[in-house]
């Protein structure tokens, strides 16, 4: 496997040269830099447009309660997808582009499903609100246990807390 990685860190730059040649002859040098240069652009669009749409998609499905397994596999392939478009070169604007088609995102999204274990852990429970509780050092001790009742509250600084409302 690392073998294999070895070989596309090298194979990458080396194809993307020679399609920038090939490229860059039939069309020219300025054309070739701004289809770069557009592509690198385009991206960043179609990012925001569909990266906003699959947040709201993983937000409902949050709410109603479910896991967005799908969706996070989905997002992952996104953020593939403009990484992707920032390296320049046709050959990842390609396969960046690719991956923003939805139809291209489901083929790949079963082909890593029907490949992967996935163990969902306690997802029935509910977590709606989350309480924080300030307690000050004279209503807990510095120890983790309940300060003594006894004790002069005057003998221990105050504390400052940045989620005390009286700040």
């Amino acid at each position: 496997m690392g073998l294999l990685i070895l070989a596309a860190l090298i194979l990458l730059p080396l194809t993307e040269i020679a399609v920038f040649i090939v490229v860059g002859d039939a069309i020219g040098v300025l054309p070739t830099i701004g289809l770069t240069l557009l592509t690198a652009v385009a991206g960043t669009m179609m990012l925001r447009q569909q990266g906003l749409s699959l947040l709201r998609r993983m937000q409902a499905e949050l709410d109603a309660g479910r896991a967005p397994g799908e969706d996070l596999l989905h997002g992952a392939m996104i953020v593939l997808a403009s990484i992707l478009l920032l390296i320049p070169g046709f050959v990842t604007d390609t396969v960046g582009l690719l991956l923003f088609v939805p139809a291209v995102r489901r083929m790949i999204a079963g082909f890593v499903v029907a490949r992967a274990d996935v163990i969902i852990v306690n997802s029935r429970r509910e977590q709606r609100g989350t309480r924080v509780v300030d307690l000050d050092e004279t209503e807990w001790g510095p120890t983790g246990k309940p300060a003594d009742p006894a004790r002069d509250a005057s003998e221990a600084p105050p504390r400052i807390s940045p989620w005390r409302a009286d700040r």
